[in-house]
């Protein structure tokens, strides 16, 4: 606390460093240690020593004896004022990493929306880094997820805003690893944290929700084939680490602009990141992606098509089934007159059956039918009362026999909540009646999804699924030798929901080797060969039948062995990094203290 004599006004500084908080010296204020310059018109802000920052701003506005010190509320709306423009340039590249997906598809977008929140939270405070965190996530949340609109747009702003919560976290992380020493790691702490986040993403509230990983932008980019090495997460560490090394080079760039001008020597380290960026993205070209299979297997995916998109896709019950089981028979009629080779077997979507076969004599009677008809097992994707737990459905893909009729089945390990469950639901239900359109709650399957459907041993993965880790993983190591994702995009159709969730079919084809069949009620139906190339797609809303001849692969790569060991370890080194920076930050302030 400074004393009356402290506190006498003093010319405020003008220009690039306005806004930024000085550290007293009786009534002189000296620039902040560390000298970065701060994102945006200048990129960074203070130094060394985390909250140092804030709390030297805190000394030099501190009131006088006998002033109230201004209220929570006011204290935020003096924080939203004083970095409206930070803010804007954070919506921005927000903005931008969102058009970094389907369907828009600009993945390089993805490099400079990492480069822009690296700038704009260097040598910032943690709490400026946060609020600069949240700016960016929620427009890039409300981009991404707009397909939830199908729902209500009150569900989008409130999962765009939890979603945003975590980019928050990362931005204060941001901020305090910005003022570690030896600056040539930035980039590699700035990749760490990226992964952090989304670890943290993929697992809670609820089990996580995944979507918006940078590797998920960048399913068709160079780096894709880190994927085949250590997975999404290795994806996103090369794109995070470039993105990271480009905003280290303009920093530097402009530091020596701001010191008078560029010299070779002093554009070295910038010349070393550009470097960095470069070779990191080149690597991707080096990773070898096995394709070759010793067997292979005709496979047809039905897609029998709704009645409508939107919430009542469903229609009258029947309606969904008929269109499947009239698609197959009409496959059936193709093959017998020899216009289509006679498939292995058959892939239904999710929901293709919109009513329990076990429960209803007319739902069991089509599909026995269609198999028959077409004489091959028929991979079938139905909800089915739950044999034990009144009140409970199961989300089921069903092999089902043209002599044996139904067999193995794989129910649905992860449930979406709020849409095929709903949290808290006695409680939940009585504030937002909307949620009594989910009137029972799916159960969660407790294995993974190896079946054996006709020749082939497929690994069935069921609609977001596919967005989850360590579900894909545990089904290849448990022997799938294709992948199938079955799945029932009807309710958000022609919205862009169907393009994000196919480019994460792309993604784990090369991550583990193997060809993915994407099998949809509406579209988008489609088969992605081991390298991630689309060989087949349908159209949204139509009825169609892909053939095609799949390989069958046994061979793991080098993703499948090591699992989620890589994301742990860098998820770790990013959470270690903000501790070393606190560390270092307290310890820097205990030595000015004694000084």
């Amino acid at each position: 606390m400074p004393s009356g004599s402290d506190t006498t006004a003093e010319t405020a500084p003008t220009g690039p460093d306005a806004d930024r908080p000085g550290r007293r010296t009786g009534s002189a204020v000296t620039p902040p240690t560390g000298g970065a310059v701060e994102g945006g018109e200048t990129p960074g802000e203070g130094g060394a020593g985390g909250e140092s920052g804030t709390a030297a701003a805190a000394t030099a506005s501190e009131p006088s004896t006998g002033e109230r010190r201004p209220g929570r509320p006011r204290r935020l709306g003096l924080l939203a004022r004083r970095e409206a423009r930070r803010s804007a340039l954070a919506a921005v590249s927000g903005l931008a990493l969102g058009l970094a997906f389907p369907p828009f598809g600009v993945w390089p977008l993805s490099l400079v929306a990492v480069a822009a929140l690296a700038l704009l939270t260097h040598g910032r405070t943690a709490r400026q880094g946060a609020w600069t965190g949240f700016a960016f996530g929620v427009p890039f949340f409300l981009l991404l997820l707009k397909w939830l609109s199908v729902v209500g747009w009150d569900a989008v702003i409130g999962l765009s805003i939890i979603q945003a919560a975590f980019l928050a976290l990362m931005g204060a992380g941001l901020a305090l690893v910005s003022r570690l020493p030896v600056p040539a790691l930035w980039p590699l702490w700035t990749a760490c944290l990226w992964i952090a986040e989304e670890w943290a993403r993929d697992r809670v509230p609820f089990g996580g929700f995944p979507w918006g990983r940078l590797a998920f932008a960048n399913t068709g980019s160079p780096y894709t084939p880190l994927a085949a090495l250590g997975g999404a997460p290795l994806v996103t560490f090369g794109v995070a680490v470039t993105g990271g090394a480009l905003a280290s080079a303009a920093l530097v760039l402009w530091r020596l602009k701001r010191a008078g001008g560029l010299s070779p020597r002093g554009a070295l380290p910038a010349a070393g990141a550009v470097a960095v960026a470069a070779a990191v993205t080149a690597a991707g070209f080096a990773v070898p992606i096995p394709t070759a299979a010793a067997d292979s297997v005709d496979i047809a995916v039905v897609q029998g098509n709704v009645q409508q998109p939107g919430m009542d896709f469903l229609g009258r019950p029947m309606m969904i089934l008929d269109n499947h089981v009239k698609a197959t028979l009409n496959l059936a009629k193709d093959v017998k007159a020899g216009r289509i080779a006679k498939p292995d077997l058959v892939i239904w979507p999710e929901n293709a059956s919109d009513l329990d076969p076990f429960q209803y004599r007319e739902a069991y009677a089509r599909i026995d039918e269609a198999v028959k008809a077409i004489g091959v097992p028929v991979l079938v994707g139905a909800l089915v009362d739950h044999p034990t737990k009144q009140g409970y459905v199961e989300n089921q893909g069903i092999v089902w026999d043209p002599k044996s009729g139904p067999g193995a089945s794989y129910t649905k390990q992860h449930p979406v909540p709020f849409g095929e469950y709903v949290p808290f639901r006695q409680e939940l239900s009585k504030i937002i009646t909307r949620l009594q359109r989910v009137p029972r709650d799916f159960y969660p399957g407790d294995h993974t999804g190896v079946l054996k459907v006709g020749p082939a041993r497929l690994g069935d993965v069921i609609c977001f699924e596919v967005a989850y880790d360590e579900i894909v993983r545990d089904t290849v190591n448990a022997g799938a030798r294709a992948i199938v994702v079955q799945t029932n995009n009807a309710t958000y159709g022609r919205s862009g929901q169907p393009e994000q969730q196919l480019v994460m079919s792309k993604l784990r084809a090369i991550e583990h080797g193997r060809p993915v069949i994407t099998a949809a009620t509406s579209g988008i139906s489609a088969v992605v060969s081991p390298d991630g190339t689309i060989e087949q797609r349908t159209k949204e809303f139509t009825q169609d039948v892909l053939t095609a001849r799949i390989p069958l692969r046994d061979g793991k790569t080098l993703a499948d062995r090591v699992g989620a060991i890589p994301e742990w370890v860098l998820a770790m080194v990013g959470v270690l990094s903000c501790a070393a920076a606190i560390t270092i930050g307290r310890r820097g302030r205990t030595d000015e203290k004694g000084q």
